[in-house]
């Protein structure tokens, strides 16, 4: 649930289920959405939402649906009761918490998020005015009226930059260009001229989209995000802040949540720490693995990898191990990762840490940034993470650009330019067992291939898929300085972590 109730976008719950539900309203729903919906939930489903588990399921970091909530709103969605209005919100599992072959893993990157284009189309709702949307409402309460007045006042203060495809998150835009649409003073005090003429904050058009990262890597680091550029304070304060920065929310009023919530911050930064990489041989057994291929993976793991994404100790590293238990051989004992997280440049798409660089000066000069003692520091490349839970976190890297750890482990001129980000629905058909990730070529379902907005195209700009090659897994002139074998056993190693 997300607990900040000082949030400016606070979206009128029972008229929205009223649009929602209400043939008569169908118009409004396809100008924003394009489509209409018999229900909430089945609106929430398409913004990506994953659902919460059932009675009895089996869970591998996730939690029960909390009290007194509508049923089946998804995991990230939640009723805020605010001057005795209830008001629909998004918290931080919107896109950190997805449906993974049947089991929801709270902490895991949404794959197919709508959370940032969900904004953009509710720009389209902006234009009709409170007017309008009123009269189109037919009987609305004073209070939800006023909750609506205060939802469009404050969406003016709100850029928004449309993903290059489904899958890709693009909030470090909307931060850019909603601070622009504010003054440059210590609590980024609105103005309405900026909101018609903006600050120079985000060049027009520049795309630094990501994926929405996993939680359960964050215990290991010193610093945050994909590019390490928040280099001190707790980063859950830092998504407090840029979470409302792009949902026009008053900074003052932020501040004073922040100060009075302490306990709210503590419990969420336990939870987003202390969550749990999910498990490979969970979903698809641990004898599609190879013991032995995966202990000769280890070996080159350590020789190519290492350095950067850390060390992992596997059961089968014990001085003395007599079981036959596959699951406890193949279990990771122990990460080693640097005490200080580095930062490299190893040839991947450079936009969204070059993106930092166009506001960060701007973020530090915050009032709130420095009583939380957040700073910002735009970097030269991006994080090596921690690998665990790799098999359940493609597409990879950090824009999503390679389908699969077989395209990963490839030169970069022979990956695949164009594939489709589908749903994780059947194990068969959506998931390459020998490539860990997504099917590619003739593999793609056809049905994938309908929806467009999946379809991933890395000639687009910020989307490339070059990189993370020379000198790890390719010589100077380009060829691979892997065998097939050898690759082989390194994705069964990286299968177990």
């Amino acid at each position: 649930m997300y607990p900040v109730s000082a949030t400016g976008l606070l979206v009128p719950y029972n008229p929205l289920v009223r649009i929602v539900e209400t043939k008569d309203y169908d118009a409004i729903e396809k100008l924003v959405f394009g489509r209409s919906f018999a229900s909430v939930s089945e609106l929430t489903q398409w913004m990506g939402l994953s659902r919460f588990p059932t009675p009895g399921q089996s869970l591998v970091d996730s939690i029960p649906q909390p009290p007194n909530q509508p049923d089946d709103l998804g995991m990230g969605a939640g009723v805020l009761v605010r001057d005795g209005i209830k008001g629909l919100t998004f918290s931080c599992a919107a896109c950190h918490a997805d449906n993974f072959f049947g089991t929801p893993i709270l902490g895991m990157g949404t794959k197919r998020p709508r959370a940032n284009e969900i904004f953009v189309l509710a720009k389209e709702l902006e234009k009709l005015g409170i007017e309008n949307i009123s009269v189109v409402l037919g009987k609305i309460s004073e209070k939800e009226t006023i909750e609506l007045k205060r939802f469009l006042t404050n969406f003016q203060s709100v850029g928004v930059q449309r993903p290059q495809h489904l899958g890709l998150d693009t909030s470090l835009a909307q931060v850019a260009l909603s601070l622009a649409r504010r003054k440059a003073d210590p609590y980024a005090t609105k103005d309405s001229k900026l909101t018609k003429q903006p600050r120079s904050l985000w060049p027009k058009g520049f795309v630094a989209d990501s994926k929405p990262m996993p939680w359960w890597t964050m215990k290991y680091k010193t610093r945050w995000l994909a590019d390490g550029s928040v280099v001190s304070g707790n980063p859950v304060f830092t998504n407090f802040l840029w979470n409302e920065l792009g949902r026009g929310t008053d900074l003052k009023q932020l501040e004073g949540w922040m100060q009075n919530n302490q306990q709210a911050i503590r419990d969420l930064t336990a939870a987003v720490f202390a969550s749990k990489a999910p498990r490979y041989g969970d979903f698809f057994g641990w004898n599609t693995v190879g013991l032995q291929k995966a202990k000769q993976g280890q070996k080159l793991f350590e020789q190519r990898c290492a350095r950067c994404h850390g060390s992992y100790v596997k059961g089968w590293d014990a001085p003395s191990t007599d079981t036959e238990d596959l699951a406890a051989l193949m279990k990771t004992t122990r990460v080693r990762y640097p005490k200080q997280t580095p930062v490299y440049d190893v040839g991947t798409d450079p936009n969204r840490a070059k993106g930092m660089t166009y506001f960060a000066d701007a973020l530090n000069q915050l009032a709130i940034s420095k009583s939380m003692q957040t700073v910002v520091k735009p970097q030269t490349g991006y994080v090596p993470p921690p690998l665990n839970g790799i098999f359940a976190r493609y597409p990879y890297l950090h824009n999503n650009s390679i389908p699969n750890l077989c395209a990963l482990l490839t030169p970069s001129a022979q990956r695949p330019k164009k594939f489709v980000q589908g749903p994780a629905h059947n194990k068969k058909t959506d998931f390459d067992l020998d490539c860990v990730g997504y099917p590619t070529g003739d593999a793609i379902p056809a049905a994938w291939k309908e929806d467009t907005s999946a379809h991933v195209d890395t000639t687009k700009p910020g989307l490339s898929n070059k990189g993370h090659d020379v000198g790890i897994f390719v010589d100077t002139q380009g060829k691979s300085l892997l065998s097939t074998e050898q690759r082989a056993q390194l994705i069964a190693f990286l299968k177990t972590l």
